[in-house]
């Protein structure tokens, strides 16, 4: 996506320190985005996601849960508006996506990063 400096996988959303795909302990995985806001806008990066994103995982793992993070008010509001938006468009019956204020990333391990290309090919 153009705007988009990098992209890291990792764990976040848990009170417990240095988790790992093994012991992931109260985490989600995660991808931590960086981005260039003169170029990309939050808004336009959570609404991205929404349409990549299968969120119906309500009573799964607490690590593949959904969760969409954020550092700012206003950026808090963004992202609940845009799901609120995606819950009322969906013909899902139900999206389990929380909103949270963002914790500690973690980045995951090197086999993680680039799972996609390095697994199947696939690029964007």
């Amino acid at each position: 996506m153009k705007g988009v400096a990098r992209c890291v996988v990792g764990y976040s959303g848990g009170k417990k320190p240095n988790p790992t795909y093994k012991k992931i302990l109260d985490h989600t995985e995660a991808l931590l985005v960086e981005y260039d806001p003169s170029r990309v806008s939050y808004e336009d990066l959570v609404v991205s996601w929404t349409q990549m994103h299968f969120p119906n995982n309500s009573k799964g793992k607490c690590q593949y849960r959904s969760a969409v993070w954020y550092l700012t008010v206003e950026q808090k509001e963004i992202a609940e508006d845009v799901v609120e938006q995606w819950k009322a468009s969906t013909t899902c019956e139900a999206l389990y996506t929380s909103v949270e204020r963002a914790r500690t990333f973690y980045r995951a391990e090197e086999y993680h990063q680039f799972f996609m290309e390095k697994r199947m090919g696939i690029r964007k």
